[in-house]
């Protein structure tokens, strides 16, 4: 049996991919002997299609957590079984698929009510989970804090409540798992009333939480430097973006939701203001409306930042519904009317001409980078600096004598020197730089030359 990253077996995994919707007709068979007749060539570079992309996100969760994929089935329905989702026949089919390849755990990519959960767990010979359970478990096995794990708990006890009932399969099976980390090892057999006191504890911690994380901001403001915020898909570059920038040294990895806990780090932009830059969870489609609610606490730092970095990856040939989920889960969040940048990342997977291209295509508005090289930040930090309105860049004049080296030193390092001359003890400078450096020093415009 193969071995996961953690080095540890990995369970065998059936997927399955419900695709709702009208069907894609086929060719019948005359079209397609007309097709193969005219030797067509495929292009060497086909591109891929949105069932495409969702299956091949389906299986990089899937593999994220933990898991080896054993097979896979995809059904396309009109709508949904409300009793199974995929209706009985395929029930049949995937429950015989599940037997002969051993599989562990059936990961369903659609959310199942309780009803369809606990039907499919009675008729297959495994478990069984769907995508916000599986996105919940990848969550848990990535929340090094305890803030991160408070909110990874609470979200999947909200999501375990309705589903209590029947869940013999899996609750009998303590740490089995795909779906049973975090407090499915310690919460699964205990009663509703049980869970119910323990949601209502965790609400109160992370509460608790949220009002340090407010005083921390607020002491913050009282010093006004400003928050940028960097947003995105998940998997899309941002820590590698944040360490490039910062020298920070988070995390990074190419498997989804590395970062859970916001990442702050105080950088200096060309103009010498200094902001705090902040890396920010990474979202992902349908993303399960209990980790927005659980994890509030977490993007208030979207919420109280000035501007929003939105980082995509330029290689990624669904970036353009990519771009759609993240302005979602942004619009859910109020944060829609901020000032935003976008960021077209890992531009060295690209040709130079596909990178143009892409910023073309944005009106110039687009900034193509690549974190990896670290090319294009040099750009990236002189838009930054354009876009803050908080605490402007102002230029001023002053006449500071030799002896105030306290401020003659605060100046020079927060601020450009345009001019500087000496006359006697006195200095005369012309800089540009923050209101909020300059505003300290006023006394000393009071008798700059005019």
């Amino acid at each position: 049996m193969p071995l996961n990253a953690t080095g540890t077996t990995a369970e065998r995994a059936l997927l399955v991919t419900v695709v709702l919707g009208p069907q894609r007709r086929s060719l019948t068979r005359g079209a397609a002997q007309a097709r193969d007749a005219a030797k067509v060539t495929p292009s060497p570079h086909p591109v891929p299609t949105d069932e495409d992309s969702r299956l091949a996100e389906f299986r990089e969760l899937v593999i994220s957590a933990g898991a080896s994929i054993s097979a896979e089935v995809v059904q396309h329905r009109p709508k949904a079984d409300p009793a199974t989702l995929v209706g009985s026949g395929k029930v049949e089919e995937i429950s015989g698929i599940a037997a002969s390849t051993q599989a562990d755990v059936a990961i369903i990519d659609h959310d199942l009510s309780p009803t369809q959960l606990r039907n499919l767990e009675n008729a297959l010979p495994c478990r069984v989970i769907d995508r916000t359970q599986l996105i919940l478990d990848i969550f848990a096995r990535h929340a090094r804090t305890r803030e991160g794990q408070l909110q990874v708990e609470l979200a999947q006890l909200e999501y375990m409540l309705p589903r209590l009932t029947g869940r013999g399969k899996a609750m009998s099976q303590l740490g089995g798992g795909i779906g049973t980390r975090g407090p499915g090892e310690t919460q699964l057999e205990t009663d509703r009333r049980r869970i119910q006191r323990r949601v209502l504890q965790l609400r109160g911690e992370l509460e608790a939480v949220r009002r340090i994380r407010t005083q921390q901001r607020r002491r913050r403001e009282s010093v006004p430097v400003p928050t940028i915020a960097l947003v995105g898909y998940t998997n899309a570059g941002k820590s590698t973006l944040f360490n490039a920038i910062t020298r920070a040294g988070v995390l990074e990895s190419s498997r989804m939701f590395a970062t859970l806990d916001p990442k702050l780090s105080a950088i200096q932009l060309p103009s010498r203001r200094k902001v705090l830059l902040s890396d920010t969870v990474g979202f992902i489609r349908d993303l399960p409306h209990t980790l927005v609610t659980s994890f509030r606490a977490t993007l208030e730092e979207v919420r109280k930042a000035e501007v929003l970095v939105h980082v995509r990856d330029a290689s990624n040939p669904m970036r353009e519904e990519h771009k759609a989920e993240v302005e979602k889960v942004l619009g859910e969040l109020d944060v829609l009317d901020k000032p935003r940048l976008e960021v077209l990342n890992k531009v060295d997977l690209l040709s130079d001409e596909e990178a143009a291209a892409l910023v073309a295509a944005s009106e110039g508005r687009a900034i193509a980078t690549s974190a990896k090289d670290h090319t294009g930040l040099e750009t990236l930090m002189n838009r930054m600096d354009a876009e803050l309105v908080l605490d402007p860049i102002l230029e001023q004049s002053f006449q500071i004598p030799q002896s105030e080296g306290d401020v003659l030193a605060a100046l020079e390092a927060g601020a450009m020197i345009r001019e500087r001359e000496y006359e006697g003890n006195l200095v005369r400078m012309n800089v540009a730089g923050p209101a909020s450096l300059l505003g300290r020093y006023r006394r000393f415009r009071q008798l700059a030359r005019e």
